[in-house]
C-alpha cells in the first residue's frame, strides 16, 4: 500500500521516501504488548514531509501482514535507493535464532521454529542502510523483544549495527518480554510512537529528531529496564566527542536577589518574590563548581541559539527553551524536557553534584511557574539541603534556595500539603543563622497555625 504520490522511478529528482514496517505483534498472556499495525496506521496519518522534516516530494509505503522477508528486503532497497531523505520506521516483535544468536524482526506468521525463514534478519536492515550513499536517513524503532531476543539485547546494551552508520540517525525503544500491557496501550498505539506523533502535531515548528526522541522517551511512561536508543548519556557523550563543540559552563541559579521585607505572623505574607532562573544575559560560573560540565540538552532544541548541522547533536543551555515552553503554558513539556536533561546530568555527575542540584532548582522554578507550589517548595527545600552539605551556611545559593522554598510554601493553601512540606523547610531555615530571622519566625508561626485547625482558618484566601 503506497501513499504520497508517484512512485520511485518517475524521473523526479531528490524524492524522499518513507517506509513504515509493521512486523508481528508481541503478545503475552493474552495482552498485546505492541500492535505494530496500529502503530503504522497512526504514523501513516502524519504527512510524509513532516516525518522527513523537509518539503521535498516524497513517497510513503506501509508494509503490514508481510510474510516473506525477501519482499521486505526489496522494499528496503527501493527506499534506500531514494535520492532524497529517508525515514524508516519498524515496529513489532524482535526475536532471535537461538542457534546462530542472530536478531530478527518477526513477520506475520513467524513461529519459534520458523524464525530463520519467515523473519527479517536484523543484519539485512543494517546492511541496506550501510549501502546508502546519498541523502540523510532516519530510523525509528518501537519493538518488544521476546524471550529469545531479550538476553541478546541485554548483553549488547543496544541494537547492533545502527550506531556509526554514515548519514543515519537511529532512535527507538526496545521493551522486554515482561513489559506490562499498559505501556502498549492494550493493543492501541504504543507510548513511544504516540508521543512522536503528538509532538509532531503539537509543535508550531518541527522539532529535531533528537528532541522528538528525548520528549517521546521521557513522556511515554516506559517500563523499567526498557532499552532506549540512544540513551541520554550516549547523546551527551556523542555531543562531547563532536569536533569543535562549544563548552558551555553552567550558570548559578538564584531565586531571590533582593532583601525580603518583614512579614506579619499570619495570612499570606509579602514573602520575597523569586527572580526567574532564566536570565537573558550571561551569568558567571559559581565558584563552588570546579571543572564544570556542559549544561547540555541531548538534542538540537529550537531557541537555544546553538549551532547545528546534519546528524549533529547540539550542546547548549536548555533554560531558554524551558522558559519559552513554560511562558507559553506548555508546562508538561517543560517538565519532561527538564527531567530528561536532569537524568543525563545525574548519570554523568551524580545526584549530589552541583550540576544535578542546578537541574533540581530549574525544575523548582518550572513548578512555580506552573502554579504547583507544593512541588516547587519541596524541590527548593531539597536543593537547599543539598547545597548546605557542600557549600556551608554562609553561601548565598543556600539562602536563595531557602527563600524560594519559603515563598512557594506560603502560596500553598491546602492545609495537609502545607503540613507535609513545612517541617523540613523550617528545619532548613533553623540551620541557616545568617538567614533573615523574620523568615524563620514566619515559617514557625505558620507551621504552628497549620497544626492548630482553628488558627489555620486565617491562612485561607
Amino acid at each position: 500500500m503506497a501513499f504520497g504520490g508517484v512512485g520511485v522511478g518517475d524521473g523526479v529528482e531528490r524524492r524522499g521516501h518513507v517506509l513504515l514496517l509493521a512486523g508481528d505483534a508481541a503478545v503475552r498472556r493474552g495482552g498485546v504488548l505492541v500492535a505494530p499495525g496500529v502503530n503504522v496506521a497512526a504514523l501513516a496519518m502524519v504527512p510524509a514531509g513532516v516525518l522527513l522534516g523537509c518539503g521535498v516530494p516524497a513517497d510513503m509505503v506501509c508494509l503490514e501482514g508481510v510474510r516473506d522477508p525477501n519482499t521486505v528486503l526489496t522494499r528496503l532497497r527501493v527506499a534506500v535507493g531514494a535520492a532524497g531523505p529517508l525515514f524508516v520506521y519498524v515496529s513489532g516483535r524482535l526475536t532471535a535464532d537461538r542457534r546462530g544468536r542472530r536478531l530478527y524482526v518477526a513477520l506475520a506468521g513467524t513461529t519459534a521454529g520458523s524464525v530463520r525463514y519467515t523473519s527479517l534478519p536484523w543484519e539485512w536492515l543494517v546492511g541496506e542502510l550501510r549501502s546508502r550513499s546519498t541523502g540523510a536517513a532516519t530510523v525509528v524503532v518501537d519493538l518488544v523483544a521476546d524471550r529469545a531476543a531479550w538476553p541478546l539485547v541485554g548483553e549488547w546494551g543496544t541494537l547492533p549495527g545502527l550506531a556509526g552508520l554514515a548519514g543515519v540517525e537511529a532512535f527507538g525503544v526496545v521493551r522486554g518480554p515482561g513489559t506490562p500491557a499498559g505501556d502498549g496501550a492494550a493493543g492501541g498505539v504504543s507510548g513511544y510512537t504516540r508521543q512522536w506523533i503528538d509532538q509532531l502535531g503539537r509543535a508550531p515548528v518541527r522539532p529535531s529528531n533528537v528532541e522528538l526522541h528525548v520528549l517521546a522517551a521521557g513522556s511515554a511512561g516506559l517500563a523499567p529496564g526498557t532499552l532506549v536508543v540512544p540513551s541520554a548519556r550516549e547523546l551527551e557523550m556523542r555531543a562531547a566527542a563532536a569536533p569543535g563543540h562549544p563548552h558551555h559552563d553552567p550558570a548559578p541559579l538564584s531565586v531571590a536577589n533582593a532583601e525580603p521585607m518583614p512579614v506579619p505572623a499570619f495570612g499570606p505574607p509579602p514573602a520575597p518574590v523569586p527572580v526567574s532562573v532564566y536570565g537573558s544575559g550571561p551569568v558567571p560560573v559559581p565558584s563552588a563548581v570546579s571543572d564544570p560540565a556542559p549544561c547540555s540538552v541531548p538534542g538540537s532544541v529550537p531557541g537555544l541559539g546553538a549551532q547545528r548541522g546534519p546528524g549533529s547533536v547540539v550542546v547548549g543551555d536548555p533554560r531558554a527553551r524551558l522558559h519559552a515552553l513554560a511562558v507559553g503554558g506548555r508546562h508538561g513539556e517543560a517538565d519532561v524536557l527538564a527531567r530528561v536533561w536532569e537524568q543525563g546530568v545525574v548519570e554523568r555527575w551524580g545526584r549530589v553534584s552541583a550540576e544535578a542540584v542546578q537541574c533540581v532548582e530549574i525544575r523548582a522554578d518550572l513548578a512555580r511557574m506552573a502554579g504547583d507550589f507544593v512541588s516547587a517548595a519541596r524541590l527548593w527545600t531539597g536543593a537547599g539541603w543539598a547545597r548546605l552539605e557542600w557549600q556551608g551556611v554562609d553561601a548565598a545559593e543556600v539562602r536563595d534556595a531557602a527563600a524560594g522554598a519559603l515563598y512557594c510554601w506560603t502560596q500553598v493553601r491546602d492545609r495537609a500539603e502545607a503540613l507535609e512540606v513545612g517541617p523540613e523547610l523550617v528545619g532548613l531555615l533553623r540551620a541557616l543563622p545568617l538567614m533573615d530571622p523574620d523568615h524563620l519566625r514566619l515559617a514557625e508561626l505558620r507551621l504552628e497555625a497549620l497544626r492548630t485547625p482553628d488558627r489555620s482558618r486565617s491562612l485561607r484566601p
